[in-house]
């Protein structure tokens, strides 16, 4: 991978501070990107130490804000001409419905909205690196979800205390992916979205007291993060996934999704409202 550049979104916790460790080994150069100077600045410390790790940067960025996508965006594009390897790896439910400055439900902007407008607007980089991946994190979550055409936002349903709109993301992070590879295939540019499993990481701690205790109920279920994080290390890496393009993979295999997840006239929906949502018509 040496020589290869690599963007992680979620990089300083869980499955994202998972696979930077295990991506560092093979000299990528790799840009960490998340929302918090000091965590920022740690996982790149973190990273430096491990052996046969490369150039390694962090940028600050919360994925809320359009704003600072496009910010982030461009100040990587003024650093590099190619990327070979996107992991779209940023998300978190929140429980109490606020919505974000342009008016989007919150986990639904940084789980569906910040991946579809940084990997729309870093295009270029993309299509000019030989074999570039993309790799979305979803989730077996996206089972229940449905998408609500008429109230993406949840103006007028209930979200059960954000596990609907959760759910609702992690399968739009599906019909994306398939849409994306649609639109990719033939191009150098592969798609695919994994499944990490329920993993013991700090995700959902947002929520307060109830989400701790959530996440300290169901502990024995849970997997760790480098567990999780093993199937976006194998799309990044291996030569076995090369050619693999619109699928959803749990444990570096390939996994049938619900019908919903695999209707292409969905995703062909879902791809037209996310840019208007993040004012991207045409560019892709």
């Amino acid at each position: 991978m040496a020589g290869k550049v690599i963007l992680v979104t979620g990089a300083t916790r869980g499955i994202g501070r998972a696979a930077v460790h295990k991506i560092a080994s093979t000299g990528a150069t790799m840009i960490l990107v998340g929302r918090d100077k000091s965590r920022v600045d740690e996982i790149v410390s973190e990273a430096k130490e491990i052996s046969g790790c490369g150039p390694v940067s962090g940028e600050i960025c919360d994925l809320l804000d359009q704003d600072e996508i496009r910010k982030l965006a461009e100040r990587f594009k003024s650093q590099f001409t190619q990327l070979d390897v996107l992991i779209n790896n940023a998300g978190a439910i929140f429980t109490k419905k606020i919505k974000t400055a342009a008016g989007f439900e919150r986990t639904w902007a940084l789980n569906h909205n910040a991946y579809f407008l940084l990997t729309i607007l870093l295009k270029e980089q993309l299509l000019a690196a030989p074999n570039a991946r993309i790799i979305s994190t979803a989730s077996e979550a996206h089972r229940p979800g449905k998408m609500g055409w008429d109230d993406l936002q949840y103006d007028k349903r209930g979200n059960r205390n954000g596990w609907s709109s959760y759910c609702q993301s992690k399968l739009a992070n599906i019909l994306f992916t398939k849409e994306l590879a649609r639109r990719t295939e033939g191009k150098g540019v592969t798609a695919n979205c994994i499944h990490p499993g329920f993993v013991n990481t700090g995700f959902s701690r947002n929520n307060g007291f109830i989400g701790r205790v959530i996440m300290f109920l169901t502990w024995p279920a849970q997997r760790n993060a480098k567990r999780g994080a093993e199937s976006i290390v194998w799309l990044a890496t291996s030569p076995a996934a090369e050619n693999l393009n619109g699928e959803y993979v749990y444990n570096c295999k390939p996994k049938k999704p619900t019908k919903y997840a695999r209707d292409m006239d969905d995703a062909a929906r879902l791809w037209n409202l996310s840019e208007e949502m993040t004012d991207t018509v045409g560019i892709w």
